[in-house]
């Protein structure tokens, strides 16, 4: 069976493998606002968004996110739209443990020293 995406989320995928999470938010924001009900793109938001948060520094809003974001990803198993679920819990516990390990919630003004978050990408399965 051939399954049939909106094109922001076909576009997603070349965003988020490229790192540009904020551009992630906005593709996957388009999909979401024509079904809100759907809490899988809601979860890929949140974990975009978390992403995102990272990048600058603001920890706490990242640790969030990503609580977040597991929480409605957990629904789902296997492979969802065409996403491999444990992959991404797996990333999502990976990041949490890496931001639990830091000693400040804000370091916007040190985000530059960050440790860079393991590398993840996704594909379409």
């Amino acid at each position: 069976m051939c399954n049939s995406y909106p094109m922001a989320y076909y576009e997603f995928f070349i965003s988020f493998n490229e790192g540009d999470y904020y551009t992630c938010h906005d593709l996957l924001e388009d999909i979401w606002l024509t079904d809100r009900s759907n809490l899988f793109i809601k979860g890929l938001l949140h974990f975009c968004v978390a992403l995102y948060h990272y990048s600058y520094g603001n920890l706490k809003g990242s640790r969030s996110m990503l609580l977040t974001a597991r929480q409605y990803l957990s629904r789902y198993d296997g492979i969802h739209w065409g996403i491999t679920i444990n992959e991404v819990i797996s990333y999502i516990n990976d990041c949490l443990t890496i931001i639990s390990q830091l000693p400040i919630e804000d370091a916007r003004d040190v985000w530059s020293s960050l440790p860079c978050l393991p590398q993840f990408y996704l594909y379409l399965e």
